[in-house]
Formats: structure tokens, sequence, C-alpha cells
């Protein structure tokens, strides 16, 4: 049989899309949201996991560190940012840093502050895979969002519209 994913104009369109039932049009949105989060989630684990030798987590932490100085992040704000327990992160930030991708530091004038930024390692990994996770992410977008709400999201993800 078929996998209905790799055909999604035979399978009905999300639910939240339909805009005739209960909800108001911001939590249409948000469950729209939701269901491309979740697509792209679910299809950039093989790929993160087959590229980078990552978990999805794992890679979560590492693009938010692509995006930050060269000094890093402190582990709260990763945490905060990412909506994860700090005991979660710190266990993730000792997988990372035990495979050479993250250094740790102590923040300087606080004991406990410590802060987290990518080795060369990751950063020359994260450039290798990026023109790969970049098309499973619109591929992912495409099976779950019709064309206007494709458009909508254009001015987020570049390289959509060449979809």
């Amino acid at each position: 049989m078929a996998d209905p994913v790799e055909h999604p104009a035979d399978q009905p369109p999300c639910p939240s899309m339909r805009g005739d039932g209960l909800l108001p049009p911001e939590l249409r949105a948000w469950m729209l949201l939701l269901a491309a989060t979740g697509a792209v989630e679910q299809e950039l684990r093989s790929v993160v996991k087959g590229n980078l030798d990552v978990s999805h987590d794992e890679f979560l932490v590492l693009c938010l560190l692509a995006e930050q100085p060269k000094e890093g992040l402190r582990m709260t704000r990763i945490a905060e940012l990412l909506g994860r327990p700090k005991t979660r992160l710190t266990y993730q930030i000792a997988c990372l840093q035990h495979a050479g991708l993250v250094t740790r530091k102590s923040v300087c004038g606080d004991k406990r502050g410590i802060e987290v930024a990518l080795t060369d390692k990751a950063t020359q990994l994260l450039r290798e895979a990026s023109e790969s996770l970049a098309e499973t992410v619109k591929r992912a977008l495409t099976k779950v969002m019709g064309a206007e709400q494709r458009d909508a999201l254009y001015g987020l993800v570049p390289g959509l519209a060449g979809e």
C-alpha cells in the first residue's frame, strides 16, 4: 500500500483549514501551525539523524546556537526558548559536548551561569547539511498546507515559494 503522505492530493485537507467549524480564525491558524510543525519535525527526524547523528531535540539546540554570536547562549535561555526543563537540557548539552559539537563554559561573574556555543565541527556539519534540511522543511510544509497558507509563510520560510 502506498504511503498516503507521499500523495497529499489523495488526503483530506487539515480539518482546521476548512474554516466552517467553531474555532475563530486565530485558533484555526494555530492548529494549522501545529500541523505544519508536526509534519516538519516528523520528516526532519530521520534526516537530522542521518546527516548530523544527533536527536531532533539536540538538533534544535544546534539551530538556536547557529543563529547566535560566537559566544553562544546561556543554558537558561536555551531552556526558555525551547520550552525544555533545565535538567533535560543539561543531558542534551552533555551529549552534544561529548560528540564535539558544543562547548560549555562558566559565565564570568556568575557561578551558576553556563554558556554554550557551537564548535567549528558543528558549524561545518550544519553548513554541509543545510540544503538537505531546508528541502526537507519545504517538502513537509507543502504536504500539510495549501497554496494560500504557504503564501502566508513565504516571508518566514524563504524558498518555499519555489515549490
